[in-house]
């Protein structure tokens, strides 16, 4: 039997022996968090706006599923809000509204949805993993993104919370993570083992030397190319999956795919992900049964060049969500079960003559 094959049926028969909450069939939660704080750029908290423009929710209907559009929630921005250190940016804003974030989407997946979280910038993650965590606490997380976001406070060159979170979350790192203001709440949820990233290709030092030390699991764009994406998702449902089944996080940052696919997103980097590998991803994930909550981050449309780079950028972040909730490209066959019959099977030769 095929690797592939073995953890398929493995996916399918093995019952997890952490108490799950209540599932609604195909029922999705969408939650904006319009968060911009986490970098320097402005626009990207025109993301969730801009992600419904571009017809999701007609989208997510259209595959059967029970959509449930909890609008944006509402950021409150700290005043004289100082830098940390002299250098990381906006650390109370960003761990307020993370905090927010964290009880809507607890909330969401405890009433039974499928939570998928619309950004913003992927500082996010902070909340929303720590809410899916609360109510789901042995998740395994899928980090599909151009860059690892795993620096420390202390170790980022750019000050900007955007490229940290997992560091504030994975608890073999807390003895080098500073207490940020604002950030009391926040709880280690996440193990290096629980963690797998897909499509890195701009690592900062310090977080090369994290993923190497810890080893947690990555797939840079030069493994996709020597592997191929389906070796790659392989070996991820092996890593999370191959001892017990437990629910994803899928958090996507629309830079993984190459710039030419999405242009409108603040930190570009060439040579990533192809339209053809991030559906194989996504597909592969739905397949496992297994998906649970989804961060779409990153979408900037003030950073297109035009309209035109603006709406490709939308429709693949569309795309990818849809294909986590059963588009497929064999077609979405969500509500036709039988071929129609003729209405007159009986009519004899002689009535078709007359009939010519």
């Amino acid at each position: 039997m095929s690797l592939r094959g073995g953890l398929a049926r493995l996916l399918r028969t093995r019952a997890d022996a952490a108490p799950q909450p209540p599932r609604r069939a195909r029922s999705v939660a969408l939650v904006g968090a319009p968060l911009s704080r986490g970098q320097k750029r402005r626009g990207v908290d025109h993301g969730p706006a801009t992600l419904r423009a571009a017809g999701l929710v007609e989208r997510l209907a259209g595959l059967g599923c029970q959509v449930h559009d909890f609008g944006d929630l509402d950021f409150t921005q700290v005043p004289n809000d100082e830098l940390y250190n002299n250098l990381v940016l906006y650390p109370r804003s960003v761990g307020l509204a993370s905090q927010v974030l964290a009880d809507a989407v607890s909330r969401a997946v405890a009433a039974g949805h499928r939570c998928v979280t619309l950004g913003g910038d992927h500082s996010l993650a902070l909340g929303s993993v720590s809410g899916h965590a609360q109510q789901c606490p042995h998740l395994g997380v899928i980090w599909v993104d151009a860059h690892a976001d795993i620096n420390t406070p202390l170790t980022t060159q750019s000050g900007s919370l955007h490229g940290q979170p997992l560091s504030f979350l994975l608890r073999e790192l807390q003895d080098k993570v500073p207490q940020l203001p604002g950030f009391s709440w926040i709880k280690p949820c996440l193990s290096a083992s629980d963690i797998v990233y897909i499509g890195l290709r701009d690592v900062d030092p310090a977080e090369y030397y994290i993923l190497k030390k810890y080893d947690i699991q990555y797939f840079s764009m030069r493994d996709i190319d020597r592997l191929g994406i389906r070796k790659v998702m392989e070996r991820t449902f092996e890593q999370l999956m191959g001892r017990r089944q437990r629910p994803i996080h899928l958090s996507f940052d629309i830079d993984a795919f190459d710039p030419s696919l999405a242009p409108a997103t603040g930190t570009p980097v060439l040579g990533g992900l192809t339209y053809r590998e991030g559906m194989y991803i996504t597909e592969e994930i739905h397949n496992t049964g297994m998906l649970s909550a989804v961060d779409m981050v990153e979408v900037n449309p003030l950073l297109g060049a035009s309209q035109e780079a603006v709406n490709a950028t939308a429709s693949l972040a569309v795309d990818v969500i849809a294909s986590c909730f059963g588009q497929t490209r064999e077609g979405a066959h969500t509500a036709f079960d039988g071929l129609p019959t003729p209405s007159s099977p009986d009519e004899s030769d002689s009535e078709e003559q007359v009939r010519i």
